[in-house]
Parts: structure tokens; C-alpha cells; sequence
């Protein structure tokens, strides 16, 4: 997949965004169809971390004649979406490279790799740990008052959301490490700012999350804080080993002052 020149006139800047669109749209419909035929087993994989929690020994209900399909579809393309992650990551960082400097744009391959890697890593922890929490719960919630009927829509969309929703969330820790690398937010300021990140951790937590549940909202929450310890553990190892300890407490046009500089030398020093 060719990367695109630096400068383009605008129209050319849609017709590049066009092209990627339709290459994205393209490999999610033909991963699709091909999805489609094995949907009845995927529905089953994903129905395993909580089939414990789902009335009539575990067996999904459709409530209308075109149900089977709709779920089907919609299971096909949740399915497309994270074999095709890889080529839509690819396409959005390939599309945005040309903005980059040079000494930033060695980030782009890492970047799609840990991008994917964050994505899945989401996703996992979801259906290993987040699933069978949250429908643990909602069950409870209903066990003493009602009879729950498993619709096989609505347990499929929540399920599918909180996978969604996690996989995304994983790249909060990826976006912290690049506001600081870059020094578009100063490491010093996500440092001594802790407080509010973690405040504004949880209100995302509560925002993506899409049961409502208190359970599934601290666990996205603790698991965020995690990362973003961790982000900002590698973003100082890296600030420091490329700039030195004082590049802690850059902000972006001390950055490029730095950059600057450090071209000038290294021309001086070719003559």
C-alpha cells in the first residue's frame, strides 16, 4: 500500500482519503460475506464467557422472522471489523503520515503495530474478564423480580459494544504516549496533573461503556490507569534517552527549537 506525497493540492487530499475509504470499505464488505457463512459458530465462541448467566440453560431467543438474518449480519461485519483492524489502522496512519516530520514519521510502522496490538489486547481482556462480570451482574440485578427472556439481539449488541468500546479504549495509553514524545502535552504536565486524568479516566470509562453498569465502568477504569502508568513510564525512558532529562519539561516549540538546533549542528558538522 503506497503512501502518498507530502504536499498535494486539496482536491488531491480527498481523492488520496477517497481511495483509502473505499480500500477500508472494500476489505470489510468481502470480509464480511465470507464471515457470514460461519456465523452460527462465532455466535457460539462469543456466547461462552456467559452462557453461565443466560436463562433456558443458555439458549438464545430471536423474537421476529428477519431477526436470525439482522444478527447474523451485524455478528459478520463485528467479526470483519477486527480481522480487518490492521488495513483500517494502516490506511488512517498512511493517510495522516504526510503531515509528520521526518524524524517522526520512523513512529508510523511501531505505531500501527502497537495500535493493533492495544486493539486486540482490549478486546481480549473484554471477553476473558469484562463479559462474564457484567452479565454476572445485569443477571442479578433481574434474578429476583422477572423472568429474563436471552433476546439474542440485545445480549449480542452488548456484547459486541463492550468489545468495541475496550478495544478502543486500550488506545487512550498510545495517545498519551504520543502527546508527550512529541511534547504537545508536557510530560511534566501529565506528571503533576495526575488527579484530573484520573478523574477524566473515569468519566470515559463511564461514557464508552455501554451497559450502564457500575462493574464494567471500574474495571475499564482500573485498567486504563494501568496503561497510562505505563505510557508514560516508556514516554519518559524515550524523552530522556533522545533529548535528556531536561526535554521533561519541553513543550512543543522547545521541541522543535531543539530539532532545529540539532539539524543546524549536524549540517555544520557535514562540511
Amino acid at each position: 500500500m503506497p503512501i502518498g506525497p507530502q504536499r498535494m493540492p486539496l482536491m488531491d487530499h480527498l481523492g488520496e482519503l477517497r481511495r483509502r475509504l473505499t480500500i477500508v470499505v472494500v476489505a470489510l464488505l468481502v470480509a464480511a460475506i465470507v464471515i457470514y457463512m460461519a456465523t452460527p459458530t462465532l455466535i457460539q465462541i462469543m456466547m461462552d464467557p456467559i452462557r453461565q448467566f443466560l436463562p433456558n440453560g443458555g439458549q438464545l431467543t430471536v423474537l421476529s422472522s428477519l431477526g436470525g438474518f439482522t444478527i447474523r449480519f451485524k455478528v459478520a461485519c463485528f467479526i470483519a471489523m477486527i480481522v480487518c483492524s490492521p488495513i483500517i489502522i494502516w490506511e488512517i496512519m498512511a493517510f495522516i503520515l504526510p503531515a509528520l516530520k521526518p524524524n517522526e514519521q520512523k513512529w508510523v510502522v511501531p505505531t500501527v503495530g502497537a495500535m493493533v496490538a492495544l486493539f486486540f489486547l482490549g478486546m481480549v481482556f473484554c471477553y476473558f474478564v469484562i463479559q462474564p462480570a457484567a452479565f454476572g451482574w445485569m443477571a442479578e440485578q433481574t434474578r429476583d423480580f422477572a423472568v429474563q427472556v436471552a433476546d439474542a439481539e440485545d445480549y449480542l449488541n452488548i456484547f459486541m459494544l463492550l468489545e468495541i468500546g475496550f478495544g478502543v479504549a486500550f488506545q487512550v495509553p498510545l495517545i498519551i504516549f504520543y502527546l508527550s514524545i512529541l511534547h504537545i502535552v508536557t510530560y511534566k504536565t501529565f506528571r503533576t496533573n495526575w488527579r484530573f486524568i484520573y478523574v477524566g479516566l473515569l468519566v470515559f470509562s463511564a461514557v464508552v461503556t455501554p451497559d450502564a453498569s457500575p462493574v464494567t465502568m471500574f474495571f475499564m477504569f482500573a485498567a486504563l490507569v494501568l496503561l497510562y502508568e505505563a505510557s508514560l513510564t516508556v514516554a519518559r525512558v524515550v524523552i530522556v534517552r533522545r533529548d535528556g532529562a531536561a526535554a521533561l519539561q519541553w513543550d512543543r516549540e522547545d521541541y522543535e527549537r531543539a530539532a532545529e538546533e540539532k539539524a543546524e549542528k549536524a549540517i555544520a558538522k557535514s562540511r
